[in-house]
């Protein structure tokens, strides 16, 4: 059982992600919602995944949060949802308003999904409704937010590091390589992660 793969992402799409660790590009399914909030490539990504197992193949499916795995799991089951009406789910409606939506019996919402109709929907409302914690799922969602908003913020430290690094005259690979070894925290400026970048060129 792979719990999480962490290591720099190499590539990625709409639907899925290639994360690079000793050597070796894993490919892992992801729902589209996460897509916006994917770091540029060569960042640093650590996803916790589910490995699916069938005759023909195997899929590795991954989420930014343990609490989002859960969700995913908790889809699988429900009779008649697999895995890729469990990520069709999830890229139509977050793990977040899921839970509200099962919470508030909103089988509308839930059947936006691709192949997921309103009788699926209430089914999966009925099974799951007793699973999930109202006042988890409020806090969840507060976690999610206050993550999303530091993400946001180191991504735009990171990139106005590497405009302010092109505009001292060196290029863009440069700039990025040398950006990209710098360990960002949430609370650091535009100008102490050019500081520590411009270190690494000596």
């Amino acid at each position: 059982m792979i719990a999480y793969i962490k290591g720099q992402l190499a590539e990625k799409y709409e639907d899925s992600v290639v994360i690079e660790q000793g050597g070796v590009g894993f490919h892992i399914v992801i729902p589209g919602s996460l897509y916006s909030m994917l770091p540029p490539c060569g960042s640093e990504l650590k996803l916790y995944t589910y490995l699916y197992l069938r005759e023909d193949g195997m899929s590795l499916y991954g989420f930014f949060a343990r609490e989002d795995l859960a969700i995913f799991r908790l889809l699988l089951t429900v009779s008649g949802i697999g895995p890729r009406g469990a990520l069709g789910i999830l890229s139509t409606v977050t793990p977040d308003n899921l839970r509200f939506a099962i919470l508030s019996e909103d089988a509308k919402t839930i059947a936006k999904a691709p192949g997921i109709g309103v009788k699926t929907a209430k089914k999966l409302i009925i099974e799951l409704k007793d699973k999930i914690d109202l006042s988890e799922a409020l806090e969840l969602t507060r976690e999610h937010d206050d993550r999303q908003a530091d993400a946001e913020h180191m991504g735009t430290v990171r990139a106005e590091a590497v405009e302010a690094l092109t505009a001292l005259g060196y290029s863009a690979a440069e700039a990025f390589g040398a950006v990209k070894k710098v360990e960002i925290a949430e609370e650091m400026t535009v100008e102490e992660v050019l500081r520590a970048a411009l270190k690494k060129f000596n």
